[in-house]
């Protein structure tokens, strides 16, 4: 999938007007609202991008939309308008969906998270990025139970790229990344291209997802 995103669509289930959409238009973005689940069609031939609002929808019992789990394998996928306290996030982020853009949050950060999203990034609390990352750290020294492909994957990557683990573990991106190691944004942007490559993961979401399966097994 190509990292450039054509249009934004939102799902919007309720009256209000949808400010997000108004919002993304103000910085060039291409957008497209529906606010009925039966207008949802996936273009196929389209790079676009799903914002869900959670307002309105259908929850299952981690709180989130019923239709996302059908939308992830196929589409890139947010939710927004979420209310705080209402989802479990880790279940949010290992199902796929790309970031969350909470109600309360200042319209500046919301922009930058869109911003962030549309490059192919997660936006999600740094605590929890933390948390998944540190799992597949803590595998790198205990590799006697993983399964060998996993092993394989693992002592594939480079010291600089075990590096770079630590340190998106922690919260950093790519920019502070490059800072700590000096060196350019474009070499961070690279490394982490082979470790999606060597973990045999397209975004950080399937890495994520492969990170979480290896601490746990």
């Amino acid at each position: 999938m190509s990292s450039k995103i054509d249009k934004l669509v939102f799902l919007h289930q309720i009256a209000a007007p949808c400010h997000l959409a108004i919002l993304a238009e103000s910085i060039g973005l291409k957008t497209r609202i529906i606010s009925d689940v039966a207008e949802l069609e996936l273009e196929k031939t389209a790079n676009n991008f799903y914002l869900i609002s959670q307002q309105g929808a259908a929850l299952d019992d981690k709180g989130i939309p019923l239709l996302v789990s059908r939308l992830v394998e196929h589409v890139p996928v947010a939710l927004y308008q979420v209310e705080r306290g209402t989802i479990d996030q880790e279940s949010a982020l290992l199902l796929g969906v790309r970031g969350l853009l909470y109600s309360d949050q200042r319209m500046d950060l919301t922009l930058t998270g869109v911003r962030k999203m549309v490059s192919n990034e997660l936006w999600y609390d740094r605590p929890l990025i933390s948390k998944i990352f540190r799992r597949l750290v803590q595998q790198l020294d205990t590799q006697a139970e993983i399964p060998a492909d996993t092993v394989a994957m693992l002592e594939r990557l480079t010291s600089r790229e075990r590096t770079i683990i630590q340190l998106v573990s922690s919260g950093a991106r790519n920019k502070e990344i490059a800072q700590r190691l000096c060196i350019s944004e474009h070499t961070v942007k690279a490394h982490i291209s082979s470790i999606f490559r060597k973990t045999e993961s397209r975004n950080r979401v399937e890495l994520l997802r492969w990170a979480n399966l290896a601490a746990s097994l």
